[in-house]
């Protein structure tokens, strides 16, 4: 609609009759305009504060509806038998997956039961034992501590979540705060054994996994855009979500038109002069890019070093690119800020971790 209105209002131009004359005119700078938002387009980014809050709204759509919880080891539980008070107490399930119960002999094994199960399981031995005619017995799952999930790395609040239900993906990574701004692209869960039958009993949880341990790696793409349920799977205790740190390279100065720092968003991604640049949208028409230096710390001195960068003569070829390390600094001058490189480069090391951290829109 843009290029249909903005050839006619060319041609609609007093004196301008013939077209090839006119696409000299018009269409140049069109194709600039064109490209100006391609460009723009390809370049959109987000703050890990956005990113987290496409998390948590996903994660209300897609939560799972409540089940029965099963019982585990460390688990502590309170019994209660209607109208015998001698035989309701708390009782902590043992490392094995039992319990002992009052005048009831040998152990009895609770672990992957639910407490309804448990329930009918306590007022079958009640009334095979002697004990209660008729027991109507109530089991509370007071203290969960056996369906613990890790979630570390860089979230904002790692954390031990205990799974009371089948549990996704995203509502682990809620519950842990979101992600933060140095963040990869990419969540990783290590599953180390199958988890209880009973926890699969409802139609909500999927097919447990196989026994063997496992990695699954799961892009934050996938999770945010695809909308395919495969990729916000359920997580199961004693599973490890962890979140890897990626590196951050920031680009400051008044020479370009975007200061701020950029993720790497796959771990030991190699991010170069140009490209920073190109994350930076660019250089303003005032840039001095030959003048600019990258600052690096050194862990030999302690000291940061102010490293001259050629831009323009990497540009044309003339200087090769240089690769970037995580939490450099690409000060970039303009003919102002040029006169007091130094300093400047001094604040933006000090302002480097205050600054907006972008990352490749999801």
């Amino acid at each position: 609609m843009f290029v249909g209105s903005f050839l006619s209002m060319a041609f609609s131009v007093r004196g301008v009759t013939d077209w090839r004359g006119a696409k000299l005119v018009f269409l140049l700078p069109l194709l600039i305009f064109l490209g100006i938002q391609t460009t723009y387009s390809q370049q959109k980014e987000v703050t890990s504060q956005q990113t987290n809050e496409k998390i948590k709204q996903l994660a209300t759509l897609a939560g799972a509806r409540p089940v029965d919880t099963p019982v585990g080891t460390g688990d502590l539980l309170h019994i209660d038998v209607f109208d015998v008070p001698e035989l309701s107490r708390d009782i902590r399930v043992s490392d094995t997956g039992e319990l002992s119960y009052p005048l009831i002999p040998g152990k009895i094994q609770v672990a992957g039961q639910t407490t309804f199960q448990l329930e009918e399981k306590l007022e079958k031995l009640l009334i095979e034992n002697g004990l209660v005619s008729h027991p109507q017995v109530s089991v509370f799952l007071k203290e969960q501590n056996s369906q613990p999930v890790s979630v570390v790395g860089s979230v904002a609040h790692p954390m031990v979540y205990q799974v009371i239900r089948p549990t996704t993906l995203l509502e682990v990574l809620t519950a842990a705060g979101g992600i933060t701004d140095d963040a990869a692209s990419e969540v990783i869960i290590t599953r180390a054994s199958q988890p209880p039958p009973a926890a699969m009993e409802s139609a909500s949880a999927p097919e447990p996994p196989p026994k063997s341990q496992q990695t699954i790696a799961i892009r934050l793409r996938d999770l945010l855009e695809s909308g395919d349920p495969v990729f916000n799977i359920f997580v199961y205790g004693g599973d490890v979500v962890t979140v890897p740190h990626a590196g951050i390279v920031y680009v400051m100065g008044s020479g370009v038109i975007q200061q701020g720092g950029y993720v790497m968003q796959d771990h030991g991604e190699q991010i170069t002069v140009l490209k920073a640049v190109a994350l930076a949208h660019g250089l303003t028409g005032f840039a001095k890019p030959d003048n600019a230096v990258i600052m690096r710390f050194n862990p030999v001195t302690g000291q940061k070093d102010a490293i001259p960068v050629h831009i323009k003569q990497i540009e044309n070829h003339k200087m090769d690119d240089v690769a970037l390390k995580s939490n450099d600094i690409l000060y970039i001058p303009d003919s102002v800020g040029l006169k007091v490189l130094a300093k400047g480069g001094e604040a933006a090391l000090g302002a480097g971790t205050q600054i907006a951290v972008f990352r490749s829109a999801y």
